[in-house]
C-alpha cells in the first residue's frame, strides 16, 4: 500500500485485516473509478466512513496531509475546538492564497467566506482547504495562467510512454484543438460539463477531458500554447488512451521547446481543397441550418444536424451528432453567421447518384462565431406571389394559418407518419406549407415571423393560390429569426397587426358564408353528441357549443373526432380558423379537420381580456325570479331548489332511436315553475333540494297555460356559485313558503302548490284502467290477440296501461274534482298498477277496492285547473302529504 493508504489503515486495523480493508478499497473504487477526481487514497477515506471513522481526527502518529478535506484546530486535550474557535488555520500555503486578496478581506472574512463555500460542497468529501481557499480568490480574482519557463516540473515522462491505468501523472503538451464545452446529466439528475482538449508532443497526441470543476482552468489557453497539466489519471477512452483531469487537477503554461514539442500552425483550408480522412480548420460562412433529425440506431436515439458552409471556393456539409447539436442554440448559429471551425473531420462517402462527396463532422473541434474574412453570402429570398414549380426555394413572411398535426399510415412501410400545414404570408401573397415527421414538431404559432430556406414548389388545385410548398430534410426553418433587418421587422410587424381575432358580436354582420375566422371566448353550453347518415351511408357524428365573449354568442358545430372531445361550461378557448355557415336563424361557426382549438389556462384567459363565467353571464343574461318569467323569453338565468322528481321516461323517435323525458320542479322565494329535461339531461342524478342554474332554457305555456322551462340544445344546466346559493332559501324554507294551505272555496285558477286537506265524497269506478298506444299515446280497444291504432296504424302487443281514479272531495267550504294517475292512484290504493292490471287479468276486480277510498280523508299538494268539459275548477294533485279515515 502506498504510505497514506497505510497511515489510514492503521486507524481501522483492529476491525479489518489488511486483505479486508484491500477488499473494501477495491469495491469501492470499482463504483466510482469513472469520475475524474476518484483515486485509491479517496476510497481508503471512504472505507474509514463507512465504519464510523472520522477521517478529519488528527492523531498523534498521523500528520494532517493535503488529502485531509479541512484543516480543524485542535485544543490540548484533543478534542475539536469549540464553534466560536477559527474552523481553519493559517498554514503557509493559505497564507500564499490569502495574500491574493487581503487588500480586499480580513482574514477573519477570508475563512468566514471558506466557511461559506464548504456548506455549498458538503457532498464532496474531498474537497481540501486549498481548495476552498481557491475558491475565495476565484470569486474576487481574475487569474491569469501562470507561465513557467525553464523550471524541473515537467513530466519526465513523454506522451508516447503514459501507459493505461497511471494516477496522478503529469502531461505536457502543444495545445492542438480545444472542443466546445458540452453539457450532460450527472447520476444524481444534476448538470455536468465536458470539453476535450488534445495535446501533442514529438511522441504523440492525447485528449485530455476537463470534467465541470476543471473547465474554468482553459480561461486563458488557446491552440497553438504549451501546457503542462497536473494530477491527471491515464484510462482508455473512445479513441485510445485520454488523460482524465482530477477536481485538484492545475494547469500552467510552459515556454517553447522544438525538442520536446512540434511546432504549431494554425493552417486554414480551402473548402475545393480538402482531402478525406484528414483534419482541417476552416474559415466559412452558414448557408443554411435544416432541422435537427432523430434516428434510432442499436435501440437508443440520436440526433444528427448538417449545417451548409460556403467559403470563396466551395461548399460543403458539416455534420453534428447528438449532444454536439445543442451547439446550434448554445452559439445562437444562424444563417448568414461567419464561423472558424477548429480540426473538422474530413470523410469521404458516396452520394445517391454514385458520386464520391466530402463532408466534414465535429468530434472534438471547436466551432468559433465571430467576425472572420469571409464573402458575405445573399440569400435569395423569393416574393411569395412570383412562386412556381421549382425546388429549392426560400421565403419568409409570417404564419398567417396553422393547422394540427394529421397522422396518416404510409403505403411504403404500413408506418406511421405525420404531416402538419400552414400558410405563410408577405406583403404579395401566401402559400400553404406542408412540414413532415419530427419537423411537425417545431414549435410555431400563428403570427410567428418564419424564414424557410430550401424548400420545393409544386402546382396545387386545392389552394388558393395554386401552389404549395413542401419541407424536406435539408430544408431550414426558423421560427422569429433574430438576423432580420429593420424594414423586414417592420413589414412582417404590419402584416402581424392584420391577424387577430374577431369580437362575436360582429359575427352576425358577416354576409359570406366559408369566410375563415379566429375567436376567443367561453363555453356557455355544450349539447349532447348526435348522428346523422351521410350521402354514402356513412354514419357522422356532430355537437353543438355555445360560445360567448362580452359582445355576443355564437353557436358552434363540432364534427366527427372534434365531436368527441371532451368540454366544459366555462372553460376559455382560443379557435383558429373556423368557417362561418348561414344557418336558419343567424350565423354559426364551423370547427371541421382544419380548425384548431386550444384551450386556455386562466392566466392566458386575463391576459387576453376574456370576462369570467360570471361575468359573461351578467352581461349576456337576465337573471330572473320564477314569478317574473313570460312566455317566450329568451337569454335568462334562472336559479331555484328542486321540489318535485318525476320519474324517467322513455319513447320512441320517428327514426327509430328511443328518446328519454323526465318532469321536475324547482321553486324560489317567488314561486316554482315545472322543468322538462330530455335525454342525457334527463338521465342525470339529481336529488330533491339540489339547487340547480338553468341558463338559457326554452319558456312556453303548458297546457294549462302556465309558463314551463324545456332545456335544449342552448340550455346548461350548471351548479349555482357561492353567492347565488347565499341568496337562495333553503329546502325546507321553500317547501313552508310554497306549500300554502287553502279551502277548497278559496282557490283560484292560477293557484300553484297548494294544500288542500278534504275528505273523499265521490269515487268513480268507471274505465280505471286506461288502454293507450306506445307510439301516440291515443286510446285504443281491448283485444284479446293483437293491437292495433286507428290513429297511428302500429301493431302491437303490448298497450301501455295508466291507472286513473277520479274522485271529488270536499271540505268545510266547498268541495271539487281530483283525478289521480299511475303513482299517486298507487298511492292512494296501497298498491302497484302492475299487480292491479294482473289481477283484473285473472278475473279479480278493483272496484270494492276503489269504492272504500269514500270516507278517507287526504291532504294533497296540486295545481288549480279548469275543466272545461264540466266548466269547474279542478285539481292537478303532484304528491300525496298524508291519508286517513
Amino acid at each position: 500500500m502506498e504510505e497514506e493508504i497505510l497511515q489510514l489503515y492503521e486507524k481501522i486495523k483492529d476491525q479489518l485485516s489488511e486483505e479486508e480493508f484491500q477488499s473494501e478499497m477495491d469495491e469501492i473504487y470499482e463504483r466510482n473509478k469513472d469520475l475524474g477526481f476518484f483515486d485509491e487514497l479517496n476510497a481508503a477515506q471512504e472505507v474509514l466512513k463507512n465504519h464510523g471513522i472520522d477521517v478529519l481526527t488528527k492523531s498523534d502518529d498521523v500528520e494532517t496531509s493535503q488529502e485531509v478535506p479541512f484543516e480543524i484546530q485542535f485544543n490540548d486535550d484533543n478534542e475539536e475546538s469549540s464553534q466560536d474557535e477559527p474552523a481553519f488555520e493559517m498554514t503557509e500555503e493559505l497564507q500564499e492564497k490569502y495574500d491574493k486578496v487581503k487588500d480586499q478581506l480580513s482574514v477573519e472574512e477570508f475563512f468566514s467566506r471558506m466557511e461559506y463555500f464548504k456548506e455549498k460542497v458538503t457532498d464532496n468529501p474531498f474537497m481540501n482547504a486549498a481548495g476552498l481557499a481557491d475558491m475565495v480568490v476565484g470569486e474576487l480574482v481574475t487569474e491569469d495562467v501562470e507561465v513557467v519557463s525553464e523550471k524541473p516540473e515537467f513530466s519526465e515522462k513523454m506522451i508516447g510512454d503514459l501507459e493505461d491505468g497511471a494516477k496522478d501523472e503529469i502531461i505536457s503538451g502543444r495545445v492542438i484543438s480545444i472542443s466546445n464545452t458540452r453539457t450532460f446529466k450527472t447520476r444524481k439528475g444534476g448538470e455536468g460539463k465536458v470539453c476535450n482538449v488534445e495535446l501533442e508532443d514529438k511522441t504523440g497526441k492525447m485528449r485530455t477531458v476537463f470534467w465541470t470543476e476543471n473547465i474554468k482552468l482553459l480561461k486563458n489557453v488557446n491552440e497553438g500554447e504549451i501546457i503542462q497539466i497536473k494530477n491527471v489519471d491515464i484510462k482508455d477512452g473512445y479513441s485510445g488512451l485520454e488523460a482524465n483531469l482530477r477536481r485538484r487537477s492545475t494547469v500552467i503554461h510552459l515556454d517553447e521547446d522544438p525538442s520536446r514539442f512540434p511546432a504549431y500552425e494554425e493552417v486554414i483550408t480551402k473548402i475545393s481543397d480538402i482531402q478525406p480522412e484528414t483534419k482541417v480548420n476552416i474559415i466559412a460562412r452558414i448557408v443554411r441550418i435544416p432541422t435537427i433529425r432523430s434516428y434510432e440506431k442499436n435501440g437508443k436515439e440520436g440526433q444528427v444536424a448538417s449545417i451548409e458552409l460556403q467559403d470563396d471556393s466551395g461548399k460543403i456539409t458539416y455534420t453534428l451528432w447528438n449532444k454536439n447539436v445543442e451547439l446550434i442554440d448554445e452559439l445562437k448559429l444562424e444563417d448568414g453567421d461567419a464561423v472558424k471551425i477548429i480540426q473538422a473531420q474530413a470523410r469521404e462517402r458516396i452520394d445517391r447518384d454514385g458520386n464520391r462527396e466530402i463532408s466534414l463532422t465535429h468530434w472534438d473541434g471547436r466551432i468559433i462565431k465571430g467576425d472572420f474574412d469571409v464573402p458575405e453570402i445573399t440569400q435569395e429570398f423569393t416574393p411569395i406571389a412570383d412562386l412556381i414549380e421549382q425546388k429549392d426555394v426560400s421565403i419568409k413572411g409570417i404564419v398567417s394559418k396553422l393547422q394540427d398535426v394529421k397522422t396518416f399510415i404510409r403505403k411504403t412501410d404500413g408506418n406511421e407518419g405525420k404531416l402538419r400545414n400552414f400558410d405563410v404570408r408577405d406583403i404579395t401573397g401566401e402559400i400553404r406549407v406542408t412540414l413532415w415527421g419530427n419537423d411537425t414538431e417545431i414549435e410555431m404559432k400563428k403570427g410567428d415571423f418564419i424564414k424557410i430556406i430550401g424548400g420545393d414548389v409544386r402546382f396545387d388545385e386545392y389552394t388558393q393560390s395554386q401552389y404549395s410548398m413542401n419541407t424536406n430534410f435539408n430544408t431550414q426553418i426558423t421560427i422569429n429569426p433574430e438576423n432580420l433587418s429593420i424594414e423586414e421587422l417592420d413589414e412582417l410587424n404590419s402584416l402581424k397587426s392584420e391577424l387577430g381575432t374577431t369580437p362575436i358580436g360582429e359575427i352576425q354582420t358577416i354576409d359570406d358564408d366559408g369566410i375563415e375566422i379566429d375567436v376567443i371566448g367561453r363555453i356557455l353550453s355544450v349539447d349532447d353528441i348526435n348522428e346523422f347518415e351521410r350521402d354514402d351511408g356513412t354514419v357522422g357524428i356532430v355537437r353543438s357549443i355555445l360560445f360567448a365573449d362580452e359582445s355576443g354568442k355564437v353557436r358552434l358545430s363540432l364534427w366527427n373526432e372534434r365531436a368527441r372531445e371532451e368540454f366544459k361550461v366555462g372553460d376559455a378557448y382560443l379557435i383558429e380558423n373556423a368557417r362561418t355557415r348561414f344557418g336558419m336563424y343567424s350565423v354559426d361557426l364551423n370547427i371541421g379537420g382544419g380548425a384548431r382549438i386550444i384551450k386556455l389556462s386562466e392566466e392566458q384567459a386575463a391576459s387576453m381580456f376574456i370576462p369570467e363565467l360570471t361575468t359573461l353571464e351578467k352581461t349576456l343574461y337576465d337573471y330572473k325570479k320564477i314569478s317574473d318569467l313570460e312566455d317566450e323569453e329568451q337569454d335568462v338565468i334562472i336559479i331555484g331548489r328542486i321540489i318535485e322528481l318525476n320519474e324517467l321516461r322513455h319513447f320512441d323517435r320517428d327514426n327509430g332511436d328511443q328518446g328519454s323525458v323526465r318532469n321536475i320542479e324547482i321553486a324560489d322565494d317567488t314561486g316554482s315553475i315545472k322543468v322538462v329535461l330530455w335525454d342525457d339531461d334527463a338521465k342525470r342524478d339529481f336529488e330533491v333540494s339540489q339547487a340547480i342554474k338553468l341558463q338559457n332554457p326554452r319558456l312556453s305555456l303548458d297546457m294549462d297555460n302556465r309558463v314551463e322551462a324545456n332545456v335544449n340544445r342552448s340550455t346548461a344546466i350548471l351548479e349555482p356559485s357561492e353567492s347565488e346559493l347565499a341568496k337562495l332559501p333553503s329546502h325546507d324554507e321553500l317547501m313552508e313558503a310554497i306549500y300554502v294551505s287553502k279551502p277548497i272555496e278559496a282557490l283560484t285558477e292560477d293557484d300553484t302548490n297548494v294544500c288542500v286537506t278534504g275528505t273523499i265524497v265521490d269515487v268513480s269506478t268507471n274505465k280505471n284502467i286506461l288502454i293507450k298506444c306506445p307510439n301516440c299515446n291515443e286510446n285504443i280497444e281491448e283485444s284479446e290477440d293483437e293491437f292495433k291504432c286507428d290513429y297511428c296504424g302500429l301493431e302491437f302487443d303490448e298497450p301501455k296501461y295508466i291507472l286513473m281514479i277520479p274522485t271529488r272531495i270536499s271540505d268545510d267550504t266547498d268541495e271539487i274534482q281530483v283525478t289521480f294517475f299511475d303513482k299517486l292512484a298507487e298511492e292512494l290504493l296501497d298498491q302497484k298498477k302492475e299487480e292491479i292490471i294482473e289481477d283484473i287479468s285473472n278475473g279479480y276486480g278493483i272496484e270494492d277496492k276503489i269504492e272504500d277510498l269514500n270516507g278517507k280523508t287526504i291532504e294533497i299538494v296540486a295545481d288549480v285547473g279548469f275543466d272545461e268539459f264540466n266548466e269547474e275548477p279542478r285539481l292537478k294533485p303532484k304528491k300525496i302529504l298524508s291519508k286517513n279515515f
